[in-house]
Order: C-alpha cells, then sequence, then structure tokens
C-alpha cells in the first residue's frame, strides 16, 4: 500500500494500475492528465467525471476531471476508468456504439451516460484501491438544489385552440388576439404570480 499525499499522485497513480486492464482488452491507454475537479457543466448537471478530447489540450493529451463531490476510492476508480473509455476513444462517440463497444469489453455496464462497474471489473478495482492506500481527499459537500418552476403562463384561442406562450412582460397587457379569427383568446395558467 502506497502514501499519497494528494489527489493528482493518487488518480495519476491509479491511471498506471488501471492500463493493464484496457492492454489485456487490447485498447492501447493514450497519455492522460487527470485531476480533481467539476465538469465543464458544473456540479448542477450530476456529472461525476468528465474527458476532454486532445484536441481541446495545448498538451495535445486528454485531460480527465473526477468529480470532488466523490470519496470512496472503489467509486473514484469506476469514475476514472468511464473517462479512460473516453480517452481511448478521444472523445469521438461520446456514448454511442463505439463507445458502447469499449465499455462492454471492459467490464463496465448499465446505461452508458452512467455505464459503471460490472461485479468482476470492480473486484479488480478494490484490489487497486488497496494498492493506492487512502484517497487523500475530503468530500466537498454540494447543495444539489433544484430550481423548479411553473409553467409559463399561455393564451389559446376558443375557436382553433392555437396556443402561444406569452412572456412576463407582456402579461399586462392581457391575452393576445387569434391571428386566424381575430378573437380575444383565453388566458392559460397562472398569469398573477408568474
Amino acid at each position: 500500500m502506497q502514501k499519497h499525499f494528494n489527489r493528482e499522485s493518487w488518480l495519476t497513480a491509479a491511471i498506471h494500475l488501471i492500463k493493464p486492464l484496457f492492454e489485456k482488452k487490447g485498447y492501447q491507454l493514450p497519455e492522460c492528465l487527470v485531476s480533481c475537479g467539476f465538469a465543464s457543466t458544473g456540479n448542477k448537471s450530476g456529472h461525476i467525471g468528465q474527458c476532454w478530447a486532445r484536441d481541446s489540450s495545448e498538451l495535445k493529451v486528454n485531460q480527465i476531471f473526477v468529480s470532488p463531490t466523490l470519496v470512496e476510492p472503489v467509486e473514484v476508480l469506476d469514475t476514472l476508468t468511464h473517462e479512460l473509455v473516453h480517452a481511448v476513444d478521444d472523445c469521438q462517440h461520446k456514448h454511442g456504439k463505439e463507445f458502447k463497444k469499449i465499455c462492454t469489453r471492459m467490464g463496465l455496464k448499465g446505461p452508458m451516460r452512467s455505464a459503471g462497474a460490472g461485479p468482476e471489473l470492480k473486484e479488480k478495482l478494490q484490489e487497486i484501491a488497496f494498492q493506492l492506500g487512502p484517497y487523500p481527499h475530503g468530500k466537498l459537500m454540494v447543495s444539489m438544489r433544484k430550481i423548479t418552476r411553473s409553467p409559463r403562463p399561455r393564451a389559446r384561442c376558443t375557436q382553433c385552440a392555437y396556443e402561444v406562450p406569452m412572456y412576463k412582460k407582456f402579461l399586462a397587457y392581457g391575452p393576445p388576439i387569434c391571428p386566424m379569427h381575430k378573437s380575444l383568446m383565453k388566458e392559460l395558467g397562472d398569469w398573477e404570480d408568474y
């Protein structure tokens, strides 16, 4: 068991230990830089990892980020393995057929956007986690508040059912006139509190 003093050292060592798993299945891992950080979409999307294509990097290497909300070593390795599949594919096929082919051969299961280690791969990742020692990271507690918004008010013609969404700044003018029937349209939804 090794002792790592920072996350990047642990994650880089993890790549070296995961690399033979890819080679056994006939895949060559490209050079990658790995760090702990949020995906470009932030934490709102629930992404727990992200791989950037080589063309995105000035150094022409894949760059991988593992979310700071993850702290359990096997979960971190699972996410890292998913992102390494993207690196093998150089992010060319997103979560499509080619990506799925690599995932399946590597032992990742489930919907491709969130494909995680199946039982056999999970066992190997547990062995790697033991070799690496503790993940030197404290979980970042992030609020996952969902903003709920009521549906936009609309107006509908009572004769033809033509419907239009209403912008807040036009609500004070009242419902519009149907362009076909030239009649006042009916208010739908909450015009008062929007």
